[in-house]
């Protein structure tokens, strides 16, 4: 799986940096080209010779060879790497990363970046479980870096806790099960809504929601890494589209966002809704700017119509579909109501009573349930780990489905 991948090793100056040699010597036999970024301090812990010679490339530690002159561009590292990977991150480091302290050169390779990060912190249990460290731990997720949790044992300092950095060759694993998924979904069509519906009242004025679609857009972007060919139709956001996403269509109410899916549904294999499309829309909307008057305003709204609920209606043989609750009461029951109802395969419920989760925040707290009942249940994490979940989730419905 690593064989002619491109890979960054950044080495910080921890007890740790010892394992680097390890580290890259199964990286190369493994077949991957891999480049070495040291800091200043690691050089302390692991003599560039060494990583030099097992990488049988010259190690990167300055901006520039003072020498020759010779610059080192980090934003061409940055365009070469197929992924990163920061092993030991020390607790200055990952301060720097969540901060965008570009006083070294990993840093800025980091900040250029293209690539999927990996990140295996190293550091004294009191260290690590510090809230600061805890806090840049929880930042670096939400910023789309995948952390590699350190081990629990015996520490440099003689303490035994968590802190230990993971082993090169459990590391190594989980590199090449980032690659072997990466392909899971190779041209399956896979259609995501995303981003709330405005429901126009008169020109200036409407009818909306709290929803800013990164759950959906984090989705988007999950599909199309690992191989999915991903027609993403949003509704107003302020989002940039995620790299690898074949068609944006962007929308504005539920009448709209109907149409588009509806229209496209048939050439789906997998569809989800994650979009808060709004349930209702006003009767009559006006042509010029309401004005004040000294009399309540009443504004009549009739429902729009269901695009999960249609979508079910008209489910062909081995499509896949998948909505979303986001409920404040009774949850569950109104999930798997919905489920059954709208004729989906699997629902992602979420409820607003839980801290963390629901519209405009980073972070979300899921509960799977799907058709045979089974029902999984998450802890907070970033929308980008929810994300993941949800379509290796889906990537297991399809294998059980034989498609």
């Amino acid at each position: 799986m690593l064989q002619g991948k491109h890979i960054i090793l950044g080495i910080t100056g921890s007890i740790a940096a010892y394992k680097a040699a390890s580290l890259v010597r199964l990286l190369v036999r493994e077949g991957a080209e891999v480049q070495v970024v040291m800091t200043p301090l690691a050089k302390e812990f692991i003599t560039p010779l060494t990583v030099a010679t097992l990488s049988r490339h010259p190690i990167l530690v300055g901006f520039y060879n003072p020498e020759n002159g010779d610059w080192n561009s980090h934003v061409d590292l940055g365009m070469w790497a197929d992924l990163m990977l920061i092993a030991p991150a020390t607790a200055n480091t990952l301060g720097k990363m969540v901060s965008g302290v570009a006083d070294n050169l990993l840093i800025t390779t980091y900040l250029s970046a293209k690539c999927p990060v990996f990140v295996a912190p190293a550091m004294d249990l009191d260290m690590y479980r510090h809230p600061a460290t805890q806090r840049n731990l929880n930042v670096l997720r939400s910023y789309g870096n995948r952390i590699i949790e350190p081990e629990e044992g015996e520490l440099a300092s003689g303490l035994i806790g968590k802190g230990r950095m993971e082993e090169p060759e459990e590391i190594v694993r989980r590199l090449k099960q980032f690659f072997a998924e990466k392909r899971e979904l190779d041209g399956t069509k896979v259609l995501v809504t995303a981003g709330p519906t405005y429901e126009k009242i008169d020109p200036v004025r409407f009818v909306g929601n709290y929803s800013t679609g990164k759950m959906g857009f984090a989705l988007a972007e999950e599909l199309a890494r690992r191989g999915a060919v991903v027609t993403l139709v949003t509704g107003p956001v302020g989002l940039q589209t995620p790299a690898g996403i074949s068609v944006r269509i962007d929308v504005e109410s539920a009448g709209e966002m109907f149409e588009e899916v509806i229209g496209k549904a048939p050439k789906q294999d997998v569809i989800i809704s994650c979009a808060a499309v709004a349930d209702f829309t006003p009767v009559i909307v006006s042509g010029t700017k309401l004005k004040r008057g000294e009399e309540h305003l009443t504004l009549e709204l009739q429902p729009t119509r269901d695009i999960a609920a249609e979508l079910g209606r008209r489910k062909s043989a081995g499509q896949l579909l998948v909505g979303f609750a986001l409920e404040t009461d009774r949850e569950e029951g109104n999930a798997e109501l919905k489920l059954e109802k709208k004729n989906l395969d699997l629902i992602v419920l979420n409820s607003l009573r839980d801290e963390g989760a629901g519209f405009g925040g980073d972070t979300n707290k899921v509960t799977f349930i799907d058709r045979s009942g089974s029902r999984e249940v998450f802890e907070l994490k970033s929308k980008r780990e929810v994300a993941y979940d949800i379509v290796s989730k889906i990537v297991h419905l399809r294998k059980n489905r034989n498609v």
